[in-house]
């Protein structure tokens, strides 16, 4: 399982060291990513990182962690980095995104019995929104339009298409609130389990177009034709997307502030 922890966020520079209540962001999911480790069993728990201050930190937190390439820029990159190291290349490689603190441990070893079950080489979780919960994303992108990710799905639960802009549009929406409490939108939450060879295809391949207009590195495997398993799972009680911003930063703190830590081990 591998932590991708980079210094030069654009918009939030340093992001792994930032402290989010206290403590800081990659402390925090250091956290979730052991706690869903050991639902999993036999798995690993390594950071990979670009900068030598994440490294000491996350020696200071007691985990593995790696000195990657600076050239590197998306997650999956850094996760490919650490699995090609491997003595023995590992079947799945996990990446659990290091600005995602309120993933729920549970969904790692949800999605790794997910992909183990299918011909998919990558699987991710989704959330679908409730109709609060939509209209909370929609208002927290006039402020921040890049935090936030949808998936629209096919029945089959293989992904179509993620995209920083809420989708799908709804037509008839005041309709549609009074048939039910959830809505058709499904937020993407930032966790990956490759297949090692899905991986390996993915860092042979140049980063294509809609990946570079939207900034999101899932979208090359759907742009060479790689299917994504999407699995659709609880909202976690702190419901955001990552973080990106000062003002995700501020999201966090103020849900941690309303339901408390995420992790009993915190409290």
């Amino acid at each position: 399982m591998v932590i991708p922890a980079r210094y030069g966020s654009t918009r939030l520079p340093g992001k792994p060291l930032v402290l989010i209540a206290g403590r800081t962001l990659l402390s925090r999911v250091i956290v979730i990513a052991r706690e869903g480790a050991a639902r999993v069993g036999n798995a690993e728990v390594v950071v990979a990182t670009d900068d030598p201050r994440i490294l000491d930190h996350a020696c200071e937190l007691g985990c593995a962690a790696v000195m990657t390439d600076s050239a590197i820029t998306s997650g999956s990159g850094r996760a490919w980095a650490v699995a090609r190291g491997r003595t023995v290349p590992p079947p799945i490689v996990v990446n659990l995104q290091g600005d995602a603190p309120f993933a729920a441990p549970g969904m790692i070893a949800a999605l790794i019995a997910a992909l183990r079950d299918s011909p998919c080489g990558v699987a991710t979780p989704v959330v679908q929104l409730d109709w609060a919960a939509l209209d909370a994303l929609r208002a927290h992108k006039l402020a921040s339009p890049f935090s936030g990710t949808t998936c629209v799905r096919r029945a089959d639960d293989r992904a179509l298409w993620f995209s920083k802009t809420v989708l799908p549009a709804i037509r008839d929406e005041a309709r549609l609130r009074g048939m039910g409490e959830l809505s058709p939108v499904f937020r993407h939450i930032g966790l990956y389990a490759y297949r090692f060879a899905a991986l390996q295809g993915f860092e042979q391949t140049a980063p294509t177009p809609y990946e570079v207009l939207e900034g999101l590195e899932q979208l090359r495997f759907l742009e060479t034709g790689e299917d994504i398993l999407t699995v659709a799972v609880a909202p976690p009680r702190h419901a955001m997307s990552g973080i990106d911003t000062p003002e995700d930063v501020a999201m966090a703190e103020a849900l941690i502030a309303e339901h408390g830590e995420p992790h009993l081990s915190w409290t």
